[in-house]
C-alpha cells in the first residue's frame, strides 16, 4: 500500500471512514482514473478533468460524481446533496462497508469515464450582465467614482450591480447607491467583509 493510502485523515472528516474509503479507492483503481488531491480531498480526474472523488462525513462515506446528472442511475442510488443550488454533482451515500457492491460501483465509475470520454459535462449558465442606469448616471457625474469602480474586477462590479438593481423601487436603488460609494471610494469590494 502507498503512503497517500494510509494517510486518510485528510479526506475523511470525522476521522471513522479509513477502511471504508479505503474499498472504494481499491474498486477505483480498477480503472484508468487518476488520483489527486483537490480540495483538501481525494479527486480522481481523466485527462485532468474532474470525475468523481471519495470522502467521509459524520453519518456516511460516499463516491461523488461530479457530472453524475448524467448517469443513467439504474439501481436509483444518486442523491442530490442539495438540491436547487448543486447542478451537476451527485453522491452515493454508504452507512456502512457491506452495502458496497463492488460490480455495482464500478459499473457507475465506467460510465462517468465513458461520459468525460464523450464530453458529457455540466455547463454553468452564463450569468447575465446587469445594467443599472441609476450607478451609470452617478458614474458619469462623478469620474473620481468612475475611475475607482473602474478598477474593480468584472466580478466585483457585477456584485454592487446586482446589489443595486434587486431593489424593487427607485428610493431603495438610489439609497443603495449612496451606501456604497464610500466603498468604492476606499476601494472595499460589496463582500468583501465575507472573504
Amino acid at each position: 500500500m502507498d503512503s497517500s493510502k494510509a494517510n486518510t485523515s485528510t479526506w475523511d472528516k470525522v476521522n471513522s471512514w479509513s477502511e471504508e474509503l479505503l474499498l472504494l479507492q481499491s474498486i477505483i483503481d480498477k480503472t484508468e482514473l487518476v488520483e489527486t488531491t483537490k480540495w483538501g480531498g481525494i479527486v480522481y480526474v481523466l485527462n485532468g478533468k474532474n470525475v468523481l472523488g471519495i470522502g467521509g462525513f459524520k453519518n456516511y462515506f460516499t463516491i461523488w460524481f461530479f457530472n453524475g446528472v448524467f448517469l443513467k442511475d439504474e439501481k436509483k442510488v444518486l442523491v442530490n446533496a442539495q438540491e436547487g443550488v448543486t447542478k451537476s454533482l451527485r453522491q452515493w451515500r454508504f452507512s456502512a462497508k457491506e452495502e458496497v457492491n463492488e460490480k455495482e460501483v464500478l459499473n457507475y465509475i465506467l460510465e462517468a469515464i465513458e461520459n468525460e470520454k464523450q464530453g458529457k459535462r455540466f455547463k454553468p449558465e452564463k450569468k447575465k450582465t446587469i445594467v443599472s442606469d441609476f450607478l451609470n448616471k452617478e458614474l458619469e457625474a462623478n469620474s473620481n467614482l468612475n475611475e475607482y469602480f473602474k478598477k474593480f474586477s468584472k466580478y466585483k462590479q457585477q456584485e454592487f450591480l446586482e446589489y443595486i438593481e434587486t431593489a424593487r423601487r427607485d428610493e431603495t436603488k438610489l439609497s443603495r447607491i449612496e451606501k456604497i460609494k464610500p466603498m468604492i471610494l476606499k476601494n472595499i469590494g460589496l463582500n468583501d467583509k465575507y472573504k
